[in-house]
């Protein structure tokens, strides 16, 4: 058994785990999620911390979250000046979080704490990241059921990670891999994509999923259009964020091979006495020589931000699981 944490105790230094919660005008259901959380992990008699994070909540979640934080020694509130999105508010709550394992969760009750044990077990089985998979959802089929089974099935063929359901927010990490991803704009749909450029070894298990207490979704239609934007944007990191030239430098080159030929043949034309000044390919000539030439130049200058992405943060192009020395296995 191991000491649950004690405000002032050593332990309470690094916490075994961490919760993160990103809220966003939760305050009906704010009270139950946090007994329910306390219900659920007291027993495991591991030392945690709940860092609930008010993404500036318009109701009175932050109100609330003083409330709680009085009486609740484990919860640690994290009040942000404004509306972010839930990206921001989930990094927020990564970059507060002490805890060996951080696990994470959505506020409105519809992800269940009582499974959280068992993605710990699951974690503790060699797995850097464990992630749910509602396999029973109480949501609209319409709204929200199918365009989630095509979002899915689309993300797992594009990034390779072959999971049933991204969007469940009820996750568990090991701390190294949170520290080596960087949340911007809406990925947080994508941390197992990023996980896996990273190396990261992930698992599935199915959780329950309960229906909608309080309040309303915070998801409009305008999300698929933000999903898909981001999906691009994680297929370009898993492919050429190390070498951009591979992309930029073909399109350049194709660009400019055709351009060279179709003026070759032109100026072979026009040496022949014909007139070439009016005709469309001329046109097309010049528009894929200077398209190919500026790709090109895109290519360079991807090139050189890549390097200062990696080289001004000290941040290496590969990961190392672990080094062994003299028969040990030490984890780096």
């Amino acid at each position: 058994m191991h000491p649950t944490t004690e405000p002032g105790s050593a332990l309470a230094v690094q916490p075994e785990l961490s919760i993160v919660v990103p809220l966003f005008n939760e305050e009906e259901s704010l009270p139950l999620l946090v007994a329910r959380l306390l219900e659920a992990l007291r027993p495991l008699g591991r030392s945690f911390e709940l860092v609930l994070v008010d993404d500036g909540s318009s109701d009175g979640t932050a109100e609330v979250l003083r409330e709680l934080a009085a009486s609740t020694p484990e919860l640690v509130a994290v009040l942000l000046r404004r509306n972010y999105g839930q990206t921001p508010a989930m990094s927020a709550g990564f970059d507060v979080s002490r805890g060996r394992v951080i696990v994470t969760l959505d506020g409105d009750l519809q992800n269940d704490p009582a499974d959280i044990p068992m993605l710990l077990a699951q974690l503790e089985q060699g797995f850097d990241l464990v992630s749910g998979w509602r396999h029973q959802r109480q949501d609209n089929a319409v709204s929200r059921l199918l365009p989630s089974k095509i979002a899915n099935r689309l993300i797992a063929r594009v990034t390779g990670v072959k999971l049933h359901d991204y969007g469940c927010s009820l996750k568990a990490y090991r701390r190294e891999l949170v520290e080596d991803m960087n949340l911007y704009g809406e990925l947080h749909r994508f941390l197992p994509a990023l996980a896996f450029i990273e190396g990261a070894r992930i698992s599935e298990v199915k959780v329950n999923h309960n229906a909608r207490q309080f309040g309303q979704s915070k998801y409009g239609i305008d999300r698929t259009f933000r999903v898909l934007m981001d999906l691009l944007t994680v297929w370009f990191m898993k492919r050429f964020l190390t070498r951009p030239m591979y992309v930029f430098g073909f399109g350049g080159l194709v660009g400019i091979a055709i351009g060279s030929v179709l003026s070759a043949y032109l100026l072979v034309e026009k040496l022949m006495g014909a007139e070439i000044g009016d005709r469309p390919l001329l046109l097309v000539a010049v528009l894929a020589l200077i398209a190919g030439v500026q790709l090109f130049c895109f290519g360079l200058l991807a090139e050189l931000q890549m390097r200062t992405y990696h080289e001004s943060q000290g941040r290496p192009i590969y990961r190392v699981r672990e080094t062994l020395r003299g028969g040990l296995a030490a984890v780096s």
